[in-house]
């Protein structure tokens, strides 16, 4: 006999309903207590011939939840919120109904499943999020710095605290008319610039050899913190069969409803990890500034529905279409090819145009 549990995973405790008999329901705090308990009662289900399946919602703690259950032997699977909103629009919202929802569901095999990222992914991820909290600790810091200058009178460039010498000269200037009051700010900024660098140093050893970063890396414009996010981010491209999955994942695509004869499109979803968004952003404007994309097509593009749409259109547009890049590159294990991005025909007939001009003149 096959058992369908329903977990309603929280941060403190999870309630547990089995579909067993007249239904079990249990609650179980999330220490090693609280999960030794719950592997004890599966073992006693296991023990009598019976098989179990569990569902569990996707939340802060599921990947330890879920292999901290396999490790046991027991299947696990993890539901895609977005796609399941019986549970997270209902109308009657307790721990109970939402497990045993999950159960039935589950028992009937229509829970939509999300799909967790590896490890290593899971990893570079973490370093990410925290080298992008010390980068916004150096700039709150540097923020500040900046309004005691403009409240003491006393101008500065807008890159003057990038670089120690700068800072060292505001510095001198500041702890002459203010006092120590500034001296922490500095020593604040210097601290946390070295745990940045440090976890930049980590995030590289992780992804040393890594296939997918150094295909990224042969994009003009990509510097090694937009690669490390597409990597962890995308993680298994080959789970994407198309382009246009990819760049739905990435919250690229736009929204879409059709009935009947009524067509509407309207801005693009988000829906997918925002960090990866922006990264392909990034990309964009990274690839804006490298001389060597300036007569490519994309770019080409870019700037005249910059002209026509405005530059946040036009940035996201060109992103998408980089999405698709991407996804070729990956899936073939293909670096960036610059060839492919000159229209050929246009580039003889400006080459021509030159060749007469040296001539002319």
């Amino acid at each position: 006999m096959t058992i369908c549990i329903g977990v309603d995973l929280h941060k403190t405790q999870f309630t547990v309903y089995a579909r067993k008999g007249d239904g079990f329901f249990a609650k179980y705090v999330t220490d090693e207590k609280g999960y030794r308990g719950f592997l004890d009662q599966l073992a006693k289900w296991c023990t009598a011939g019976d098989c179990i399946r569990i569902g569990v919602e996707s939340t802060g703690n599921t990947r330890y939840f879920k292999n901290r259950m396999e490790r046991e032997g027991h299947e696990v699977k993890v539901i895609n919120t977005l796609k399941f909103k019986i549970v997270t629009e209902s109308v009657k919202k307790t721990d109970r109904h939402d497990a045993t929802t999950i159960a039935e569901f589950l028992e009937k095999d229509m829970l939509p499943e999300a799909r967790l990222c590896s490890e290593e992914s899971e990893q570079v991820r973490r370093l990410l999020k925290v080298r992008r909290t010390l980068v916004r600790a150096v700039v709150t810091v540097k923020n500040q710095i900046h309004g005691l200058l403009c409240g003491m009178g006393m101008q500065d460039a807008k890159a003057s605290l990038q670089s120690k010498r700068g800072r060292r000269k505001i510095q001198d200037a500041l702890l002459r008319a203010s006092g120590l009051v500034v001296q922490p700010l500095f020593e604040t900024i210097d601290r946390l610039e070295e745990n940045v660098k440090l976890m930049e140093r980590e995030i590289e050893a992780l992804t040393k050899d890594d296939p997918t970063v150094e295909l990224l890396r042969t994009i003009p414009g990509c510097g090694p913190i937009t690669a490390w996010t597409i990597r962890a981010y995308t993680d298994d491209i080959r789970r994407f069969n198309s382009y246009k999955k990819y760049s739905s994942f990435a919250g690229l695509a736009p929204w879409v409803q059709c009935s009947n004869t009524t067509e509407h499109y309207g801005r693009i979803t988000k829906r997918g990890p925002e960090e990866l968004r922006t990264a392909l952003v990034q990309l964009v404007l990274g690839m804006r500034r490298s001389r060597k994309a300036a007569t490519w097509r994309i770019m080409e593009r870019y700037v005249a529905m910059k002209q026509d749409k405005g530059p946040g259109k036009s940035i996201i547009a060109t992103a998408r279409k980089l999405s698709k890049i991407i996804w070729y590159m990956l899936t073939k294990g293909e670096s960036f090819r610059p060839e492919l991005m000159v229209d050929k025909k246009l580039h003889e007939k400006a080459e021509a145009m030159r060749a007469i001009l040296r001539q002319s003149a």
